[in-house]
């Protein structure tokens, strides 16, 4: 039998029987050749121990209650088990054991970006039902893969697939087929998935939007850590998408089979990390953050003017702004006025939204601190209302344009 490479070797050719297996040597580039057969070691150890961390996390999660997002964080870590599995199918060189399911894992790598996109929804959507189109459209990506993949599974024997791994063996006419659906594949691969993470982090955008309508304090509900893992997996899936189109037309570069897999175990290990110390809204905070529809103003502009006065005096005088909790529906009980008539005087009488009305009182109090005391930034931090520096932090750069240390060093 002839165990032939994924890409041509340089190196002499030998040519293996099933009595040989055992033969093999080092070469300098991170890979392990078995004859003329190429095994990636880098890559094949990489994706191993990131098989190994979704395994573990699946059992974490598959323990968890049956709540909605830890039913799609289970489907996300089934999907990037298939996906890790082809890519150590690959880089281990198992391929010449079993070419005949050579990238039947594809039409499951579709829907990697649909099910982020649905465990998003789960988390942060008060809405509990999914918009039917939005299924539609995400299972018609792993469809139409298949029927592109058709003519490769169907039209080409497991021999000649394990043929076409070598140029010195390939069929012309074959390696067009196979090149067509390699790089069909990927274009789809790419549009899916660019278009559910651009969708999650519309939802995300807006989700956060929303608590700030209703919160003074949304670091723990805001899901900072999701909207940075969606950039990651972005440029970590394009990059997958370009080396495997490459690959598919005998083209190599320097951090081919390196640079991809660590991209992939940050995104990995960060998401997992994130996820399963993620806790979900609860049901009373996604009712608050129910989103509503632009309406005209309902209440006069007297009417608007007396909330203001009351929501001012509250700041000032009774300083509600102490309250780390504070919340919209903490404060419609305060004053006595419903929490639409507030937020409609916040946004359309003071040009302003809940969260930064508050943290507004809360940054001028520091600053009086900062000028006028010598403790410390954290310490003020808590002094006037925030639960952490860093949303401190992250509030005042905002708001007064430097960080609390630049201000007091400035003045």
């Amino acid at each position: 039998m002839v165990l032939y490479p994924k890409k041509a070797s340089r190196s002499v050719v030998v040519y293996l029987t099933t009595d040989a297996l055992g033969f093999y040597s080092y070469r300098p580039d991170n890979h392990l050749c078995l004859g003329r057969l190429m095994v990636n070691v880098f890559s094949t150890v990489l994706y191993s121990c990131m098989m190994g961390m979704v395994i573990l996390a699946s059992l974490d999660v598959f323990k968890r209650s049956n709540d909605r997002p830890n039913l799609f964080l289970r489907g996300i870590l089934v999907l990037l088990m298939l996906h890790l599995a082809g890519e150590l199918y690959i880089s281990s060189a198992v391929y010449v054991y079993a070419p005949m399911i050579a990238g039947l894992e594809i039409p499951f790598k579709v829907l990697l970006g649909p099910a982020l996109y649905f465990y998003a929804h789960a988390t942060m959507s008060p809405d509990v039902a999914i918009d039917k189109r939005v299924k539609l459209l995400a299972l018609s990506g792993p469809i139409i893969v298949v029927l592109v993949m058709l003519p490769f599974v169907f039209m080409i024997t497991p021999s000649e697939k394990l043929a076409l791994a070598t140029p010195e063996t390939r069929d012309p006419q074959l390696w067009k087929i196979a090149v067509f659906t390699c790089l069909s594949t990927t274009l789809i691969f790419i549009f899916y998935t660019l278009l559910f993470l651009g969708m999650a982090l519309k939802l995300h955008n807006s989700h956060v939007a929303q608590l700030m309508e209703k919160f003074s304090e949304i670091e723990h509900r805001a899901l900072g850590w999701f909207r940075g893992v969606l950039f990651i997996w972005g440029a970590a899936w394009l990059m997958y998408s370009a080396e495997f189109s490459m690959g598919a037309l005998g083209v190599r570069w320097f951090g081919s089979g390196i640079v991809l897999p660590m991209i992939t175990a940050i995104a990995l290990a960060l998401f997992i990390h994130r996820a399963l110390g993620q806790k979900g809204l609860t049901e009373m905070e996604k009712a608050t953050t129910k989103k509503t529809k632009p309406r005209n103003a309902v209440i006069s502009d007297d009417k608007m003017q007396a909330i203001a006065a009351k929501l001012e005096h509250a700041m000032t005088e009774d300083k509600l702004y102490l309250n780390e909790d504070l919340s919209l529906n903490k404060l419609s009980e305060f004053i006595s006025e419903s929490e639409n008539h507030i937020s409609e005087t916040l946004s359309q009488h003071m040009n302003t939204n809940f969260f930064l009305f508050v943290n507004g009182y809360r940054i001028e109090n520091a600053k009086e601190l900062l000028l006028s005391s010598d403790m410390l930034v954290t310490s003020i931090a808590y002094e006037v209302g925030f639960k952490s520096k860093s949303t401190f932090n992250s509030a005042f750069k905002k708001l007064v344009g430097e960080t609390p240390t630049v201000f007091k060093s400035s003045h």
